[in-house]
């Protein structure tokens, strides 16, 4: 069996909501929906979800209701608080602890090959595909043994501000290091930019592979991200706003060896709500993919 582990314990701070709980499919579907609609058609065997618990009642009514009968599944919760023993937050820290942070969350539900994807981001059916295929793959026990979706950056765009995606480097087909950035967008003549660490504008082919926290994981990756995860408190604890991301994670296991990671390639577009001004856009495509038959209406029944 295969799961697919979903990240929807955010904040939509640039969007104004909770984006997770948006109704944007015609008959009311999250973006959500169709990840899991996919995933099932994929051949994921159960979901697990990764929320706050201030907003479980409404998660359970909105979102996790419509899944029974379909597939099995959990709920975990990320919390500030659920840190390693010997290690408790500051007092005044208010912003959760990041991507892999919400990953560690699972480790006692997740026995078993996963996919770690984001809530309010549509990946598309051949996305899930490919990493299911890769996912099912016998590894014989082998540890560090993993993969992700290798969007091609000009196909994960927004017209209505900058997005932040982890730019790769690959050899071979294999991931050699992914590098956080946070303001990517499109330049004068819809090239693709992103503004890095000394502040210069640098363009980069649209094909280039970006993560969109597509991951494959095997089991033995949580006991590699608490490792990594204390030494990141050791370092950043007490800076409010440092964030423990899965690429820090995962660029360190490689560059130590301990990991390789396979860069699967899709055609596939991605869209999303990363703006308020992204809705009606985002509204529109669903509207058209029902209407053209590649979903059907409704989409849990």
């Amino acid at each position: 069996m295969i799961t697919l582990y979903v990240l929807a314990a955010g904040m939509g701070s640039r969007y104004g909501g909770l984006k997770q709980l948006d109704p944007l499919g015609p008959g009311g579907e999250t973006i959500m929906d169709y990840s899991i609609y996919d995933a099932i058609q994929a051949g994921f065997g159960k979901i697990v979800f990764v929320i706050r618990k201030d907003f479980e009642d409404d998660f359970r009514q909105k979102v996790l209701a419509k899944y029974q009968g379909h597939i099995p599944v959990e709920v975990v919760f990320q919390a500030i608080d659920a840190l390693p023993e010997g290690y408790n937050p500051p007092a005044d820290r208010v912003k959760p602890w990041g991507t892999n942070h919400a990953v560690l969350m699972a480790k006692d539900v997740i026995n078993e090959p996963f996919a770690v994807i984001n809530a309010d981001d549509f990946y598309g059916r051949d996305a899930f595909r490919v990493i299911a295929e890769e996912l099912k793959r016998p590894r014989d026990g082998r540890k560090g043994d993993y993969c992700m979706v290798g969007f091609r950056v000009g196909n994960t765009m927004t017209e209505n501000g900058s997005v932040a995606r982890g730019v790769c480097r690959t050899e071979n087909g294999m991931l050699a290091s992914v590098t956080e950035r946070t303001d990517i967008h499109f330049g004068p003549d819809k090239t693709v930019d992103f503004t890095d660490e000394t502040g210069n504008t640098v363009s980069i082919p649209a094909n280039t592979p970006v993560s969109m926290n597509l991951w494959g994981f095997t089991p033995d990756y949580f006991d590699f991200s608490d490792r990594e995860f204390r030494k990141f408190l050791d370092k950043h604890i007490d800076e409010p706003k440092s964030e423990y991301y899965i690429p820090t994670a995962v660029d360190a296991l490689i560059r130590s060896g301990e990991a390789t990671v396979k860069v699967l390639d899709t055609d596939s577009k991605w869209f999303g709500v990363t703006y308020a001004a992204d809705r009606p856009g985002v509204v529109e495509k669903f509207a058209s993919l029902h209407a053209d038959g590649t979903y059907p209406s409704p989409l849990f029944s």
